[in-house]
């Protein structure tokens, strides 16, 4: 079989026990595969090198920089982009082999993820299809430099694959709170750097709307208990985000302070 003419990135840290089954899900298929370490101290690397045609050392300090230089690693003008904890259904590589054959139109493409916490498949409050921009050409696209959640922006049209990424976002409520911990600590550094104005009653203000939007608008209901703690830990996000906000602020204010 040819292999289609595409590269795959995969960023790592600490992925020893995800990263085998992400590039098994694309050897054979890929005409290039590529992994990025952000200085692992497991055995991610050693994994990485049976499968992958680069694996590159690089420590991520901003994402939306170090997702911008990866690309630009890739041989190929059309990159995937794929985390460790993802995995390619064979759907979707032929459905990518087939449009990549034929498009002369688009510069980005959509792809749902089934997002998973533990065994459960969580469809709700705005998980499933959740399209997010997986293939793209890399000479049209660019991500925002920002510390966390950078936004996409594109030179041309977006497309919208129909079959998925499977996405283990989760192993459990415990792995949940460690990752949501570590974003909001991205999150309050991001708000700093960019200068963005934060108020308690704002914040305040986006937790609700965020639990409503997230339990009710977008019906996390249907995931019963899981779909509550989805919509809770979308609220804790953003009140744990604002408290650490707060607190980098006083001390930067404090620094600025005794250097006077």
């Amino acid at each position: 079989m040819d292999k289609t003419q595409v590269s795959v990135v995969v960023l790592t840290k600490n992925e020893g026990a995800n990263i085998a089954e992400c590039l098994e899900s694309v050897k054979g298929w890929a005409d290039e595969i590529i992994v990025i370490d952000d200085i692992s101290s497991d055995n991610t690397v050693s994994i990485a090198q049976k499968y992958a045609d680069k694996v590159l050392t690089k420590r991520m300090e901003i994402e939306g920089t170090h997702r911008n230089w990866a690309y630009a690693q890739a041989k190929n003008s059309w990159v995937l982009s794929l985390d460790a904890d993802e995995r390619m259904t064979d759907e979707l590589k032929e459905e990518i082999s087939a449009e990549l054959a034929k498009n002369k139109e688009f510069v980005t493409y959509t792809t749902p993820r089934r997002n998973y916490i533990g065994t459960y498949w969580v469809k709700g409050g705005g998980w499933y299809p959740s399209g997010q921009i997986k293939l793209l050409r890399k000479d049209k696209f660019k991500f925002e430099e920002v510390e966390v959640h950078p936004r996409a922006f594109a030179d041309g049209p977006c497309g919208h694959l129909k079959g998925d990424i499977i996405h283990y976002s989760y192993k459990n409520y415990e792995d949940f709170l460690n990752k949501l911990n570590k974003q909001t600590t991205l999150e309050a550094k991001k708000w700093i750097r960019t200068g963005r104005k934060m108020s308690m009653g704002r914040a305040f203000w986006r937790a609700l709307d965020r639990f409503f939007r997230r339990f009710v608008g977008k019906k996390g209901w249907k995931d019963g208990f899981t779909g509550f703690m989805v919509a809770f830990f979308d609220t804790v996000y953003q009140i744990v985000s604002y408290a650490k906000y707060r607190q980098m602020l006083i001390e930067k204010n404090h620094k600025i302070g005794e250097g006077l």
